[in-house]
C-alpha cells in the first residue's frame, strides 16, 4: 500500500522522525588508550593528554572535557600549554607542530586546531637538523624554543608559527663558545632538554645528549655559562630561586650545579645515586619544589637498580626524612606537581602521574601521601571487561544504598577534593540516575554512575570469595617488607591478571526495584545476590544443574579450552560478607560452560539461565530447580568440546595447520598448472550459479542453514512475559528461550498464590515451539500487549512507574533473528508480518534492545522502538508494533568486531560500546536524551602578571601582539581570519596611541581611538571589529590600559 500513500503523510512522518531521532557520538568514558604525552596549565587548571592515535584530550573540573583529533595518523609525543593563554602546542612523531585553542562559541568553549608548522632546514640538510627533540614554551606566551636532533635551537613566534631566523641558536654558535679545555664537538649531540630561568626569562639552559649544558642568553645571543656533566643527560630542572640546576643522567644519578658567572670547571658540587652504586636505570625526569617551611620536595622517575628492580615503574618522592618509591603497575609516561597559592607557587599539594594504563593522583599534604580518588579517567580495564549491563532511572533509595556501600570501600583514599578544577561545567543536571555495570575477568562487577559526562566509580562487587580458586591467598603483591630498600609502595588500581579465568563475569541482570542482582560466569556459575546495608555472616547454598539430563549420544569432552567445575566454598561454613550485594544462592551448570543468556524476574523470584547445552529455570526463594531443557542436537558435538573451542583443541589445531602448510607447499610445486585450471573452472561455475538466481535488484538470497551447523543448541536469549499461551482468554506467566539454531521454546509457568509462595513449588509446562525457516540465530524476543507496547519490567507497574499491560486486545510475539524481524499472533503463533534485514543489505543483527524515544517538540509524545546494531556497525531503529525501518546511521567500523560485541543499549535511546580496552564511546539516537560535555573555559586575566621578567624584543611589535592577543571576544571568527591574513603577509604591526579623535559610536570615552599602521604598505589597513568587547594595550609607561572596543577604530 506504500505506493498509494499521500505525499503529505510522508512529509509529516519525516517531521516526526526528525523530532524523535538524531544520532550523535557524545562523549568517551574511561581512560585514553595508549597515552603518550602529558601537560598541565596552572593558570587554566587543565590537564592535557595526547595519545598514540593522534588524539588530544583536555580535562578540568568534573564534567569539563574537550577532545581533538589530528588529521595526521601520528602519535602525539609532546604537549605544551602556552603560559597564561588558552592555546596549547602539540608535537607529533612526524615532526609537525600543531596549535590548538579553546574558542568560545555561543557561550561554550570548543577545542579547535588553528595552525600547523614543520621546521624546514637549509637545502640539502639532513632531516636530523630539524627533527624536534625538545620544546620550551616561553613564559612570555609569544615564543617557542625548539631543540633538534642536530643540536640547533630554533625560535618560533606563536601562535602564528613564524620562525625568527635572526634569533636561532645554531650548533656552531654554541660550539664556538665552548672553552678549549672542554672535550670537543662530540658533547654537542642532540638537544635533550630546554629549561627557562624562573628568575630571568631571557636565560635558558640547553642540555645536550652527551651531558654538556649551556646557559644561553636569548636576548644577547651569547653563552653565559657551561656545565660539563660527563654522563648522558636525561633531563634538567632549574630551581625556583634560579641558583641551581639539577640534571639527571642515564646511570641513575642526579647532579646539582650552582648557577653563577663563572664556568664550572671542576666536578659537580653534588652528585648522588639514590639507589646505590650498582648499575641503575636512568632517571628520566627530576623535579625539585620548595616549601614555605622546611626542606623542598624532590621527585624523580626511574633510577632503580637494574639487576634487582629493573622491571619496576617507580617515582621516588623525598621530603625531609620521608623517602618513598611509588611503584606503578605500568610504564610511566610523565608526571607533574600541583602547587597551592594564588600564583601557584606555594607548597606542592598533589602529584599527578600518568602511566600507560591509568592516572594516579597522590595527596602530598596528608600524612602517608594517600591516593586521591579520580572522578574521571578511571581505568575501566583494571581487569579486562567481559560484559556490561545498563539500568536506567534508578530509584533514589537504591542509589543511596549503593553509594553507602561503595563509600565503605574507599576509606583508604584521601579526603582532599579533586585538585584539577579548570573550566565550568555548563551542562544541566542529569534528568535521572543511571547505572552502568561492567563484569570483569577477575570475577568483579563494578557499578558506575553513568548519569552524566563523568563515568564515576560507585561500588565494586567481588565474587571470588564464594569459590575455591587456584590463587594463593598468601600471594599479595602489595605487602611491603619492613625496612625494605628501595622503600616500595604499590599505587594504582590497574591489575590485569586474573586469579582464575573461570571467575570471569559473562552476564549481569539487576532489578532496580527489589535490589536483587544475578551474575553468571565463564564456568557455568550463576550467583543470586541481595543488597544488604550491614555486614552479614551467611552460607551460600549451591545447586548443581545437569543440563544434559543424562541423555544418550552426548559425551562431554574436556579439552584444552573447556572449563573444569568451579568449586564453591563449603556451604555449611558461614562466610562474612561486607555491606553491599551479598550472595545467598548459587547455581552450577553441568557441564560447566559459558553462560550465554540470563534474565531475572524479581516479582516471581525466578532466574533463567542458558549455556551452549541448554537452559534452566531456578526458583531462588525456594532454592529449587523448576525447569531443565537440553537444546543440543545429536550432531552438535562441537558444543561438547568446550565453549571456546570451534575446532578440536589448540594443540590439534596447530598440528593440522602445520600439516596444511606443508601440503600446500608441496601442492604448489606439483600442481601449479592444475590449480590454475581448477580456479578458472570454479569461477565459471560461480558465474553460472549467479546468473540462474532470480533476485530482485535490492534483495539477496537467504540460504537456509543446516541443522548440522555447530552450536545450534546454544541459547542466545531468554525472556519472561505474562501473556496468552493456551487460549485468548487466560493470560499466564511464561518463559521464552531462543537458540542459535533458530528455535524458540515457550513454557507456561504456574505460580502458587502469594500466601503459599514459600511452600508450593512452581511448575513449568511446555507450551509452544517455533522453528524459523532459515534457522537463523534468535537474538531477541519481545511480547507486545494489546496496544502494541512492550511488556513492562518486573515490579515496574507495582511501583506506579509504568502502565499495566493491556490484556483486552490480542498480544503479539516479536522474534528477532540475525536476519529478520517476525511478528506472530498469540496464542495461535501464526505469522503476521516480517521485516527482512539480511535480504536487503546483507547485514546481520548483533545487538538489539527496546527503547523509548521522546519528542523534542512535545513533552507528552514519544514512541517505542527497537534499537538494532548490525555486523556492519550500523544502527537501525525499527518501529513497534508496525515493525518498519525508521532510521539508519553508521556507528562502528565493521572491522571492529569487539566494539560491536560490547555494545549495550539504554532504555532511552542511548548506548555504549568499547572503542578500546579502556574506553567506552557513548552515543545517542534520541533528540531528547543526550549526555555530552558542555563547558566553558575563560581566558585567564593577564593583567595580574608581572612584566618585569619579560624579554624586551621589538617593543612596537610586542605591543601590537598584546593588543591583538588579549582582546576579549564575543565572536572571534572575524578576528582570527584577520590575524591569519596578517601572519600571511608577515608584516610588523606598530601600535600608535593617537590623539583623541571623534568617537565613531559617540560613546564619549576619554580614550577613543587606536590606529593600526602596517609597515611597508602604502596606506594603513582599517578594520572594524564590532564584536570585540574590550581591548588591553600597553602604554609607554608600561601600564596596562583597558578600552571599550565599541568605540575603537582599528
Amino acid at each position: 500500500m506504500k505506493r498509494f500513500r499521500r505525499h503529505g503523510q510522508e512529509s509529516q512522518r519525516d517531521r516526526v522522525k526528525q523530532e524523535l531521532f538524531q544520532f550523535n557520538k557524545t562523549v568517551e568514558h574511561g581512560f585514553p588508550h595508549q597515552p603518550s604525552a602529558l601537560s598541565y596549565s596552572p593558570t587554566l587548571q587543565l590537564l592535557a593528554i595526547g595519545t598514540r592515535s593522534g588524539a588530544i584530550k583536555l580535562y578540568g573540573a568534573p564534567g569539563v572535557e574537550f577532545m581533538g583529533l589530528h588529521d595526521e595518523n601520528a602519535a602525539v609525543t609532546q604537549v605544551h600549554f602556552l603560559p597564561h593563554q588558552v592555546e596549547l602546542v602539540t608535537l607529533l612523531d612526524d615532526n609537525s607542530l600543531h596549535m590548538w585553542t579553546l574558542r568560545a562559541h555561543k557561550g561554550l568553549s570548543e577545542l579547535l586546531e588553528i595552525g600547523r608548522f614543520t621546521l624546514t632546514g637549509p637545502p640539502g640538510a639532513p632531516p636530523s637538523v630539524t627533527r624536534v627533540t625538545a620544546v620550551l614554551a616561553h613564559s612570555s606566551g609569544e615564543l617557542l624554543l625548539l631543540g633538534t636532533e642536530g643540536g640547533h635551537v630554533f625560535i618560533v613566534e606563536v601562535p602564528g608559527f613564524r620562525e625568527l631566523e635572526e634569533r636561532n641558536i645554531s650548533l656552531d654558535q654554541v660550539a664556538n663558545s665552548v672553552p678549549d679545555d672542554y672535550i670537543g664537538r662530540r658533547n654537542l649531540e642532540h638537544v635533550e632538554a630546554l629549561q627557562e630561568n624562573p628568575v630571568n626569562p631571557n636565560q635558558v639552559v640547553i642540555g645536550y645528549g652527551r651531558g654538556l649544558m649551556v646557559i644561553w642568553d636569548v636576548e644577547k645571543q651569547c653563552a653565559i655559562q657551561h656545565i660539563p656533566a660527563t654522563q648522558q643527560l636525561e633531563s634538567v630542572w632549574w630551581t625556583e630561586d634560579g641558583s641551581y640546576i639539577l640534571s639527571s643522567h642515564s646511570d641513575g644519578s642526579y647532579c646539582r650545579w650552582m648557577v653563577g658567572g663563572e664556568d664550572v670547571n671542576e666536578e659537580e658540587e653534588k652528585s648522588d645515586i639514590p639507589y646505590g652504586h650498582f648499575p641503575c636505570k636512568a632517571i628520566s625526569k627530576i623535579v625539585q619544589l620548595p616549601t614555605e617551611e622546611g626542606p623542598p620536595f624532590l621527585l624523580f622517575s626511574g633510577g632503580m637498580p637494574r639487576a634487582s628492580y629493573g622491571d619496576r615503574h617507580c617515582i621516588t618522592v623525598i621530603h625531609s626524612k620521608t623517602h618513598v618509591a611509588l611503584d606503578f603497575t605500568s610504564r610511566i609516561i610523565d608526571f607533574f606537581a600541583i602547587r597551592d597559592g594564588p600564583q601557584y607557587t606555594g607548597d606542592p599539594s598533589a602529584l599527578v602521574v600518568l602511566v600507560e594504563e591509568e592516572l594516579v593522583v597522590i595527596d602530598l599534604q596528608t600524612e602517608g601521601w594517600p591516593v586521591i580518588q579520580t572522578p574521571y579517567l578511571v581505568p575501566l580495564h583494571s581487569s579486562a571487561i567481559t560484559c556490561s549491563h545498563h539500568v536506567s532511572a534508578i530509584p533514589l533509595k537504591l542509589w543511596e544504598r549503593v553509594i553507602a556501600a561503595g563509600d565503605l570501600q574507599k576509606t583508604h583514599y584521601s579526603k582532599k577534593p579533586w585538585p584539577i578544577t579548570g573550566g565550568q561545567n555548563m551542562a544541566p543536571d542529569p534528568p535521572q540516575r543511571d547505572l552502568l555495570l561492567t563484569g570483569h575477568e577477575d570475577g568483579t562487577v563494578r557499578f558506575w554512575d553513568a548519569s552524566g559526562v563523568c563515568l564515576y566509580p560507585m561500588y565494586k562487587l567481588s565474587t571470588a570469595g564464594v569459590f575455591h580458586t587456584d590463587a594463593d591467598p598468601n600471594d599479595n603483591m602489595n605487602q611491603g617488607t619492613e625496612g625494605e630498600w628501595p622503600p616500595f609502595r604499590k599505587v594504582g588500581c590497574f591489575d590485569p591478571y586474573s586469579d582464575d579465568p573461570r571467575l570471569g563475569i559473562q552476564k549481569i541482570h539487576l532489578c532496580k526495584y527489589s535490589g536483587y542482582l544475578t551474575v553468571a560466569g565463564t564456568a557455568g556459575q550463576i550467583l543470586v545476590l541481595e543488597l544488604n546495608d550491614e555486614a552479614a555472616e551467611q552460607t551460600v547454598e549451591a545447586k548443581v544443574v545437569d543440563l544434559l539430563q543424562g541423555q544418550e549420544g552426548f559425551r562431554w569432552k574436556i579439552t584444552f579450552l573447556s572449563h573444569h567445575l568451579l568449586k564453591s566454598s563449603d556451604q555449611y561454613i558461614p562466610v562474612l560478607f561486607p555491606p553491599g550485594f551479598q550472595p545467598f544462592s548459587l547455581v552450577q551448570c553441568q557441564p560447566p560452560a559459558v553462560v550465554t543468556a540470563l534474565t531475572l524476574h524479581s516479582e516471581w523470584k525466578l532466574v533463567a539461565f542458558g549455556t551452549s547445552h541448554g537452559f534452566g529455570l531456578y526458583d531462588y526463594q525456594q532454592k529449587n530447580t523448576v525447569l531443565i531443557k537440553c537444546t543440543l542436537n545429536p550432531s552438535d558435538q562441537l558444543a561438547m568440546e568446550g565453549p571456546l573451542s570451534r575446532v578440536k583443541s589448540i594443540k590439534k589445531s596447530l598440528r593440522q595447520s602445520f600439516r596444511r602448510i606443508r601440503r600446500s607447499r608441496v601442492s604448489l610445486r606439483k600442481h601449479h598448472v592444475n590449480n590454475a585450471a581448477k580456479l578458472q573452472e570454479a569461477n565459471a561455475r560461480l558465474e553460472a550459479e549467479l546468473a540462474e538466481m532470480e533476485l530482485a535488484p535490492v534483495q539477496r538470497k537467504i540460504e537456509a542453514r543446516s541443522s548440522d551447523d555447530s552450536f545450534t543448541g546454544l541459547v542466545r536469549t531468554l525472556y519472561f512475559a505474562d501473556s496468552f499461551l493456551s487460549d485468548s482468554s487466560h493470560n499466564t506467566p511464561s518463559l521464552w528461550a531462543g537458540t542459535n539454531g533458530g528455535c524458540v521454546f515457550a513454557y507456561m509457568l504456574r505460580l502458587p498464590p502469594v500466601e503459599h509462595r514459600a511452600d508450593e513449588p512452581i511448575t513449568a509446562q511446555p507450551a509452544k515451539e517455533i522453528q524459523l525457516m532459515h534457522r537463523a540465530p534468535v537474538v531477541g524476543i519481545v511480547v507486545l500487549d494489546g496496544h502494541g507496547a512492550p511488556s513492562p519490567e518486573p515490579l515496574e507497574v507495582a511501583h506506579d512507574l509504568a502502565r499495566s499491560p493491556d490484556m483486552q486486545g490480542s498480544h503479539h510475539l516479536l522474534v528477532i533473528s540475525e536476519e529478520q524481524f517476525k511478528v506472530f499472533t498469540l496464542p495461535k503463533v501464526s505469522a503476521k508480518m516480517k521485516l527482512k534485514l539480511t535480504a536487503t543489505d546483507g547485514s546481520r543483527v548483533r545487538r538489539v534492545g527496546v527503547a523509548w524515544f521522546g519528542s523534542s517538540r512535545s513533552e507528552d509524545y514519544g514512541e517505542s522502538g527497537l534499537v538494532v546494531l548490525t555486523n556492519q556497525g550500523d544502527l537501525h531503529v525499527v518501529s513497534l508494533p508496525t515493525v518498519k525501518m525508521q532510521v539508519q546511521y553508521p556507528c562502528i567500523r565493521r572491522e571492529d568486531v569487539s566494539g560491536i560485541a560490547s555494545c549495550v543499549f539504554t532504555k532511552h535511546g542511548q548506548g555504549f560500546y568499547l572503542i578500546s580496552p579502556s574506553e567506552f564511546e557513548r552515543f545517542s539516537l534520541s533528540t531528547r536524551h543526550v549526555v555530552e560535555p558542555r563547558c566553558l573555559v575563560e581566558v585567564p586575566l593577564h593583567s595580574g602578571l608581572s612584566n618585569q621578567h619579560r624579554p624586551k624584543h621589538d617593543g612596537a611589535h610586542s605591543a601590537a601582539r598584546r593588543v591583538m592577543e588579549h582582546a576579549l571576544l564575543n565572536d572571534e571568527s572575524e578576528y582570527w581570519r584577520e590575524r591569519e591574513r596578517i601572519q600571511t603577509v608577515k608584516q610588523k604591526i606598530h601600535v600608535i596611541v593617537s590623539e583623541p579623535l571623534k568617537c565613531c559610536l559617540s560613546c564619549n570615552s576619554p580614550m577613543c581611538c587606536l590606529s593600526l599602521l602596517v609597515c611597508q604598505l602604502s596606506a594603513p589597513i582599517v578594520i572594524r571589529h564590532t564584536s570585540i568587547s574590550r581591548l588591553l594595550y600597553q602604554t609607554s609607561s608600561q601600564s596596562m590600559v583597558s578600552v571599550p572596543a565599541g568605540c575603537i577604530l582599528m
